[in-house]
Order: structure tokens, then sequence, then C-alpha cells
């Protein structure tokens, strides 16, 4: 009777073990909404483990309780009296069926945990594999209202671009909108360098403290010095300041809306065009800069002998020298320099062509 007890243990080890594990992988993988049919399938077998136990073998009801309860959980107690035939048959039962469901609802319980830090760490690992072999693109700190428009303007034009943001609940309008982010702290010197800033072809500093932009313009300009920092100031008097920390650009945006709202009032006309050539329209507009290559063919040569305007349609709107200067409306007889930035309005398809030449 003893060596019977022993088999009957090391059989509920062995097939405990195996089904354990096999069915706690399935259930991660299975849909947790089934949770409550695989509660109720092992009640169930509770419920008939425990009645076998008591009409067959003729256990006080507790005691037949306690022996299914044992049998599930293959703990390898002993039995609480010697088993007939039937007894063992009802134990067999309970081994191959009711491990399977209880390991069943473990897997499924535990699902959400190991799926969550499953999906987060191969996340985060994709995610970084993907960020760090972007090269020109732009690290955009912050997805408040101005981060916000500032990404989807990029992603309309299919820019790269990563966001760094903190917030729970912002990180999950970023995910909805599938932009590449990172979930850390902007103002330091790691989240900067995951971003890629060594590569990047400038950074926006878009939170909403003006003290964490100045921060993060710091920390941007002692990683790489000859970065295109663009910082956003929520008090006009905070610009001195980010310029003071290496922003090559500072927006104001408050003060931009006040004094676009005044045009509106003052120059209608002259907005509505402005958003035409900005914005785009269905008119197919646009307004553009493109920069003079170093073994560009046009270079030398005068804006009417380009044929600039001829070949592509394009209205020359001004000349940005590398000196600085700004020729607005520039002459038919203005010469084109290698490293000048001229800004043109045209379509689309007509400013990509004039690229190529460029």
């Amino acid at each position: 009777a003893f060596n019977t007890r022993q088999e009957t243990f090391q059989l509920k080890q062995e097939f405990g073990f195996y089904f354990l594990a096999v069915s706690v992988m399935y259930g991660v993988m299975m849909d947790s909404k089934k949770l409550r049919y695989s509660l109720l399938l092992l009640t169930g077998i509770i419920a008939l483990g425990t009645s076998g136990y008591y009409f067959v073998e003729h256990m006080p009801l507790f005691e037949a309780f306690y022996m299914t309860i044992i049998t599930l959980s293959t703990v390898g107690f002993a039995e609480v009296v010697p088993l007939s035939e039937a007894g063992r048959a009802i134990t067999i039962i309970i081994i191959v069926v009711g491990i399977s469901v209880g390991a069943y609802t473990i897997g499924v319980l535990v699902r959400a945990l190991v799926e969550g830090e499953l999906v987060q760490i191969f996340g985060r690992r994709k995610v970084q594999k993907q960020v760090s072999g972007l090269k020109n693109h732009f690290i955009i700190c912050g997805f408040g209202r101005i981060g916000r428009i500032v990404c989807n303007e990029l992603a309309a034009d299919r820019i790269d671009f990563v966001v760094i943001e903190q917030e729970p609940s912002v990180i999950e309008q970023i995910e909805a909108r599938k932009y590449l982010y990172l979930e850390m702290d902007a103002t330091t010197e790691e989240a900067l360098m995951h971003a890629g800033i060594k590569t990047a072809k400038g950074i926006v500093t878009a939170v909403n403290s003006d003290a964490n932009n100045v921060f993060i313009t710091m920390n941007a300009k002692s990683l790489r010095p000859d970065v295109f920092v663009l910082a956003r100031a929520s008090e006009e008097k905070n610009e001195p300041k980010l310029f003071r920390a290496g922003a090559n650009r500072v927006v104001s945006p408050y003060l931009i809306g006040g004094r676009r709202i005044a045009q509106m009032l003052k120059r209608p006309t002259v907005v509505d065009f402005v958003d035409i050539a900005m914005m785009g329209t269905h008119l197919g507009l646009t307004m553009e800069e493109a920069k003079i290559g170093d073994k560009s063919s046009l270079i030398g040569k005068t804006l009417i002998d380009s044929h600039l305007r001829k070949d592509y349609g394009v209205i020359i709107v001004a000349i940005k020298k590398q000196s600085g200067d700004m020729v607005f409306n520039p002459m038919p007889s203005e010469t084109l320099e290698a490293g000048d930035v001229i800004v043109v309005l045209g379509k689309k398809e007509d400013l990509k062509r004039m690229n190529a030449v460029l």
C-alpha cells in the first residue's frame, strides 16, 4: 500500500509539472475573456472530485474536498484514506483534466502581468532599434498642445521624428498615432542620447515649463554644440534666456497667436494668402525653401538664366544668402550662389522636380 501511494504521488508530480508548464504558456496566449469559462470549469472539476470521493470512497465532505484540492495542486501529500480502484480512477481524471483546467486558469490570470511585461520589454527594444537607425530626424520634447501639432505636421510630410514624453496619459495618445517615442524625462542627457541627438537634424523643446526648455536646450548644446534647437517660450520675457542657453530659434505661441488675430482683423486677405502658401489648400500650392547645392548647375547663373520660373512655374519670393542677408522679391539679374536658400511658391510636384536640379 505504501509503494502504491508513492507511485501515485510521483504520477501527480510528473503530470502536474508538464501540464502546468504547457497550460500556463497556452493560457498566456489565449484571450483573457475566456477567464470566466475556465473558472467555471475549474469549479466544476472541484465539485466533481469532491462528489466522487464523497460517494465512492465514503469520505467526509471536507476530507473529500481536501483530497481534491491536494490532487489538483500536485503538492504530493498522502491520501486521506487508502484508495480503491474507483478512487484511483477519480484521481487520474482529476490529474489529467483538473490540472489542465487549473493551470490554464492560472495562465489566463497571469496573462496581463506576463504579457504586459513582455510587450513592454520587447516594445522598448523595438522602438530603440528604430530610433537608433534614424538620421537627420527631429527630436520633439513634449507632446502637449504645441508638440502634438508639430508632430502631426512632420508626419503629414513623412519627416522622421521621435517624441520624448513621460506622462502615461499622453503616451496613450502617441501610441494611438503610431509615432516613435521614448517614455523618458526629456530634461536628462540620457533621454537625448537615446533619441539620437548625435545624428538628429534638430530638436524642438515644447514642454510646458520654460525652465525645463532652458535645461533641455543646455543639455542638447552640451552633447552636440552644432545641433539646431527650436525652443518654445510660454512667457515672452524668457526668450532671451533661451537664446543664452543656446537656442537657435525661439517661438512664443501666445505672442504669435495674438499677432495673427490682429493681422486677421487688419489684413484678412494677406492672412488668407499666407494660409494658402504655408498650409496648403485645394489649389495644391505650397511655400517651400530649397538650398542650392555645391554641385548644382545653377551656380553662377542669374534668375532669368536659370529658367526656374519658366521651367517649373514657381514664384521666387526671396533668397537668403550665406551671409544671412535676405533678398526679397529678387530681380531677374540676381546671381545664384552655392549655399543660397531660395524661398519659392508653387505646386508640390513642381517643387520636387526643381529640388532635383538644385
